[in-house]
């Protein structure tokens, strides 16, 4: 029978999680957060309990977690190792151990519930509330948010937690809908899974997603199709197991360990090396990609030589290295020339790798084939498959859907956000990013996000970014309390300023030059540009905290 493919995080049939007074259908509140993954529970704890603000959370799906609550895909798991990728509160990970470096989607769902247990999070959430609308009441200087199934919330602020990967991508394919088979995107994975075994599959996509889906889903379907854009300059991930013994030693050098990572480009335990790439003779770069090739993860992307993102020759070598070691491990021609080309398909690192265990060895066998939609772009989707431009039928049992995200700007585009002056943040966004520090908006008035537009966002560690801009915004909401300021508001000039610094800071980069989401050209329409600041966090916390105490780019409003 074949499934109907769900396009949208709308719930049809709402359901009751405890009464709280968060589920009320009208709601007054100090704080109110949308988003309850790695930004909102940040957020709701320290505005709440470090400073008594009565803080509200409304929640999408129907449990903490964020995107570690939707991707339950097979394979899916965090590219950042922990404990990095984790909170720095010490209540919560001194009692908290895992079982591998890169923890997969079940674990980081037994990570929120232990956050749960330590925090008290859930008593302030409202699960399956979508927000459809927010608008700024002038007259009572409150936001007015309205969800899906019939809430409203009034706060002094409100805080879009959302993330940058909130809105799915569907291709426009003719015929999507006629396919007999079963179809998922895969970041609305069936909850019960999916069975591949003795099935022909297909997915679609080459990002993060699709890599980590394909490397498990091949391993038991009988016949297995990648439909591949771009290559995806995959990096070895070195995953282990860790023993509960090792981490309980190491966290005597957690609280370091979390202040320096605030201390790095990316918010990772390691940095960019100081050198230029051809300051060393060509064995001692040798030398030095394959220290950094062991160590395995993002080191040879963002711990390697300082040049490489700047210097088109640097770049390529950097690339000539990847494809040798990647070659070497595909032994079909064919598949090694459309996996890992003698040609960059763009400057090395410019489009983020995914990290894969086995992934080229997996499509290597074979049972695998791929499908390079530049040599033969999908046609159609009939009932029995794919039909692609040179009239060949792929058919197919299930089809995955990797096709990502409006990565970003999407999330917040979607959610029926207004201004003071009655225009939606989509048309304002319609033709270019605008924002203030990557945290606010001109004429949205004590609206605050993180981890989204022109901040570090997909340059980072998603827990560092929080760290750094969720600090931020409690620092200027605790102080507009104690200060007794009515609103903030950024300026157009600053939303200039901000801009222009986005954009000088990528031009001098070698990240235009590549067809990523990063820029937004995974969406048909979407304009160009650099979604993320670029200049990495010690620069972006410089930028952030310089005119704070005068609340610099902002009009302030005292009460």
């Amino acid at each position: 029978m074949a499934s109907k493919l769900r396009r949208d995080i709308s719930s049809l049939n709402f359901t009751t999680n405890g009464s709280t007074a968060t589920d009320s259908d009208n709601l007054e509140c100090d704080v109110l957060i949308v988003g309850a993954g790695f930004g909102g529970v940040y957020l709701l704890h320290r505005l709440r309990d470090e400073f008594g603000l009565n803080a509200k959370v409304y929640e999408a799906g129907k449990n903490l977690g964020g995107i570690w609550h939707w991707n339950t895909y097979p394979g899916a798991r965090v590219d950042s190792p922990v404990p990095v990728y984790e909170y720095a509160f010490e209540k919560v990970w001194k009692n908290w151990t895992w079982t591998e470096k890169f923890p997969g989607w079940s674990e980081l769902q037994s990570y929120f519930d232990h956050v749960d247990k330590t925090l008290d999070i859930k008593k302030d959430v409202s699960f399956e509330s979508r927000v459809i609308s927010a608008e700024h009441d002038s007259a009572s200087n409150r936001w007015v948010t309205k969800t899906e199934n019939g809430k409203t919330a009034r706060s002094k602020y409100l805080i879009l937690a959302t993330g940058f990967a909130a809105k799915r991508h569907f291709p426009d394919w003719k015929g999507l809908d006629t396919f007999k088979g079963e179809i998922h995107h895969s970041s609305f994975w069936p909850e019960g899974g999916v069975d591949f075994s003795g099935k022909k599959v297909a997915v679609v996509g080459t990002g993060a997603t699709g890599i980590q889906l394909s490397q498990e889903v091949a391993k038991t379907a009988k016949e297995f199709t990648l439909i591949q854009r771009t290559p995806n300059l995959c990096l070895p991930m070195k995953q282990r197991k860790m023993t509960k013994d090792e981490q309980e030693e190491r966290k005597a050098v957690y609280d370091k360990l979390f202040q320096e990572r605030l201390g790095t480009f990316a918010g990772f335990p390691f940095d960019f090396h100081y050198k230029d790439t051809f300051t060393d003779n060509a064995a001692e770069r040798e030398k030095f990609y394959e220290y950094l090739w062991e160590l395995g993860g993002f080191n040879f992307w963002i711990g390697t030589y300082k040049d490489v993102f700047f210097d088109h020759k640097a770049n390529q070598d950097h690339y000539e290295f990847w494809a040798k070691k990647t070659r070497a491990r595909i032994t079909d021609p064919k598949k090694r020339d459309i996996l890992a080309p003698l040609e960059a398909p763009h400057p090395f690192g410019t489009k983020r790798p995914s990290l894969e265990q086995d992934f080229y060895e997996t499509m290597d066998k074979p049972h695998v084939s791929i499908v390079d939609v530049n040599e033969t772009p999908i046609r159609e989707i009939v009932p029995e498959g794919i039909i692609t431009e040179d009239g060949k039928l792929h058919e197919l049992d299930i089809l995955a859907l990797a096709t990502g995200f409006d990565s970003v700007t999407g999330g917040m585009k979607s959610m029926g956000l207004k201004d003071i002056n009655g225009i939606e943040l989509a048309d304002k966004w319609k033709e270019g990013t605008w924002s203030y520090l990557g945290m606010t908006c001109a004429d949205y008035p004590n609206m605050f996000f993180l981890y989204g537009a022109q901040g570090p966002t997909a340059f980072s560690n998603g827990p560092t970014c929080i760290d750094c801009q969720g600090s931020w915004i409690v620092d200027a909401i605790s102080r507009m309390e104690k200060e007794n300021i009515k609103q903030i508001n950024a300026t157009k000039e600053a939303e200039t300023e901000w801009h222009k610094k986005v954009k000088d800071l990528n031009d001098k980069s070698l990240f235009p030059h590549a067809k990523s989401w990063y820029m937004g050209a995974n969406i048909p329409g979407k304009p160009r540009e650099q979604l993320n600041f670029t200049g990495g966090f010690p620069m972006y916390e410089t930028e952030i905290r310089n005119g704070f105490d005068a609340w610099r780019g902002f009009t302030v409003v005292k009460a």
